[in-house]
Parts: structure tokens; C-alpha cells; sequence
């Protein structure tokens, strides 16, 4: 498992026991924070305790370890979404940032310029 894609699975098992840091998930797996520090240092998680969470919590092992697929469980609430993005974005390079901001500023140009000529339109009309 590489580094990034230990970080991937923790990022969901945070999501899955809606932790928020990496002390908070090793209280909510039971484990010592040291076991935690280990899983990273040797790169690895052990397999049966992400079959256990995955039964646990009512999502597949894909979405936990590769994050094919969303999790089984309801949909994500805002504070859960907005939490796994930063998490997600976070784990980018500064140039894919930068990128995925300047997309996000371009949709809120459209959108408003859309709303600008919703505006003119009913204005020309009436």
C-alpha cells in the first residue's frame, strides 16, 4: 500500500467513525495512538479490521480501501461532505489546487452572468 493510498483509507475510516483527527480515530477503532503511528510507518492496515468496520458501518470494503464506490450508509451531511473535500483537497499538489480553484471561480462567473441575463430578460419583457 503506498503512502497516499494509506492516507485515502484513513481519510474514509475518519469519515466512516466521523473522526476529525488521527488521536480521535485511534480512540474510535480502540486502538493506541502508537498502533496507529505503526499502521503508517509500515504503510500498512490490517485487512480484518477494515472487514469488521466495513460490516460495522454497512459499506463495502471497495469504497473503504480503494474508494470505488460511495459509502452503503446515507448520504454524507454537509459538515461530512465539506469535511471530505478539504481532506481530499488537501492531499493535492498546490498547481492541482490552484487549478480546481480557478475552475470554481469560472462555474461562479457563469453563474452569475446567468443570472444577469435572467435578469435583463425579464426586465426586457416587462
Amino acid at each position: 500500500m503506498s503512502t497516499h493510498v494509506l492516507a485515502a483509507v484513513l481519510t474514509r475510516l475518519k469519515l466512516l467513525t466521523g473522526a476529525k483527527t488521527d488521536a480521535e480515530l485511534s480512540r474510535k477503532l480502540s486502538i493506541s495512538p502508537q498502533t496507529l503511528s505503526s499502521w503508517k510507518v509500515r504503510d500498512s492496515i490490517p485487512y480484518s479490521l477494515c472487514i469488521d468496520l466495513a460490516r460495522q458501518h454497512g459499506c463495502s470494503l471497495d469504497w473503504l480501501l480503494l474508494g470505488a464506490a460511495a459509502p452503503a450508509s446515507s448520504a454524507l451531511d454537509d459538515a461530512d461532505w465539506e469535511y471530505d473535500m478539504l481532506t481530499r483537497l488537501r492531499t493535492l499538489s498546490p498547481a492541482d489546487r490552484q487549478a480546481i480553484l480557478l475552475l470554481i471561480q469560472d462555474k461562479q462567473r457563469i453563474q452569475q452572468l446567468e443570472q444577469q441575463l435572467s435578469a435583463l430578460a425579464g426586465s426586457a419583457n416587462g
